[in-house]
């Protein structure tokens, strides 16, 4: 019987149930990894028997002794004393005092904070709640459209998962074997440039109905430009020194990632000593905060890790390899199937599911089609900007929804036809550098190499 069942199971046959399952199972509301994880033991324990448990657990163990992964929950740790002290708080109210009198300037004031808490938080979850509470209700209550307000929140919040320090980079960069120092520099411009169109869209969008971001209400006092360019300037110091003591060590060759992610979590510390916003409750709530998330992140890599590694020994990374590789358009068509599959996966499942099902089959394929690796994981990881704004599985959508104030009246709606635009503006990105992709890679070329 078991014979039989073999017989029958072709790699083809594995595939179309690999997908289909994940496909059915997800609509049934059951936590992703459980499904892939399931899916992948089941067939494993058919195919090839006991077998299935020993290469599962080699999978789990070269997860958790990569030594670039350490990076992880020191970024979050950085990111989350950068939260809950309160450092940025300060940067969002001077934005608001410097764009807030232009029309459609609140919103653009609110993607500039979201580009510049993306670069000192990796979380979405945090980086859009932080969004939501200070950057909603003053947009509403100026008189700005409810839907626009929603939107700008939700898409300058999903920067965060773009623009270096970004736990997607750093858990890209081990799984497709590409620096991951070269990924924060090549993800760098491509994140500007996302947020500048962004902000693109608001200013079209404020000229073309002027009632939907409305500029300065009459008889509200102005503030006057020196006063304007001091306030900014102080309230940039902390995110610039934040950046510069990840970033900059890296491009310059002083730290890989993993020591820069420290020197990044020691730095948030004595930002917050010294803006005396730190306290024993913000560093024990931090660093529990960390333990959770960290461990959220690495189990279940381990467990989709698994059962994508019994697809792989089954010989089902031949038969999606084979089906791209021989699609109408060549490399390009190779390109344009990937893109489409990211997009559409978006709607079902969050980034990390996503990686761990495209980056073993695509990633070994990228070169050998001609595209540069850098590029194309940038291309993937912009298209995933996606995936938090594509409903049902939206996690933007859901976080601004369920945290807007109810005074607001910010209905689901409003929120999803918030974001619609923004998603089109990733796609338009997404062209834009294909077709002139050394704004991804010219960057990366430029890093001096670390110290050996």
């Amino acid at each position: 019987m078991l014979d039989t069942v073999r017989h029958i199971l072709t790699p083809e046959v594995i595939t179309v149930i690999f997908f289909a399952g994940i496909l059915l199972s997800t609509l049934t509301g059951f936590h992703i990894a459980i499904v892939i994880t399931s899916i992948g033991f089941v067939l494993g324990l058919i195919m090839i028997g006991p077998l299935t448990m020993e290469i599962m657990y080699g999978l789990l163990v070269r997860i958790m002794i990569d030594y670039t992964l350490l990076a992880i929950p020191m970024f979050i740790f950085m990111g989350d004393i950068i939260q809950k002290s309160g450092i940025a708080d300060s940067l969002y109210e001077q934005l608001y005092i410097a764009f807030g009198p232009l029309r459609g300037g609140l919103g653009i004031a609110t993607i500039l904070f979201g580009t510049i808490l993306a670069a000192c938080m990796g979380i979405i979850a945090a980086s859009v709640s932080m969004m939501v509470i200070l950057g909603l209700a003053p947009m509403i209550n100026r008189g700005y459209a409810k839907d626009l307000a929603a939107g700008c929140v939700a898409a300058g919040g999903c920067l965060g998962i773009l623009i270096p320090p970004s736990i997607m980079i750093v858990m890209y960069g081990p799984m497709a074997e590409i620096s991951v120092g070269k990924l924060f520099m090549a993800a760098f411009p491509a994140g500007l440039m996302l947020a500048f169109l962004y902000s693109v869209y608001i200013v079209i969008r404020s000229l073309l109905r002027p009632n939907d971001a409305p500029g300065r209400p009459a008889g509200e006092p102005s503030v006057p430009t020196a006063k304007k360019v001091r306030g900014l300037v102080f309230a940039l110091l902390p995110p610039v020194a934040l950046i510069l003591s990840v970033l900059g060590s890296i491009f310059f060759g002083i730290a890989a990632p993993t020591e820069a992610a420290g020197v990044g979590a020691t730095a948030s510390v004595l930002l917050a000593l010294a803006y005396k916003k730190m306290s024993f409750k913000i560093l024990k709530d931090t660093a529990l905060d960390t333990f959770r998330v960290s461990g959220y992140i690495f189990f279940l890599s381990c467990l989709i890790m698994g059962a994508i590694g019994i697809f792989m020994r089954l010989g089902c990374q031949r038969v999606v390899a084979d089906m791209m590789l021989n699609a109408p358009g060549g490399r390009w068509g190779f390109f344009a199937i990937t893109m489409f599959f990211v997009f559409a996966l978006g709607f079902f499942m969050g980034w990390l599911p996503i990686l761990f099902i495209i980056i073993p089959i695509v990633s070994p394929l990228v070169e050998t089609v001609g595209f540069d690796p850098i590029w194309f994981a940038i291309m993937v990881m912009v298209n995933l900007q996606a995936s938090f704004m594509t409903p049902p599985m939206a996690l933007a959508i859901f976080l601004v929804k369920q945290m807007a104030p109810p005074e607001l009246g910010v209905s689901m709606a409003d929120v999803i036809k918030g974001v619609s635009p923004f998603v089109g503006i990733i796609l338009l990105t997404i062209l834009i550098l294909a077709i002139f992709p050394s704004i991804v890679t010219w960057l990366p070329e430029q890093m001096i190499k670390p110290w050996t």
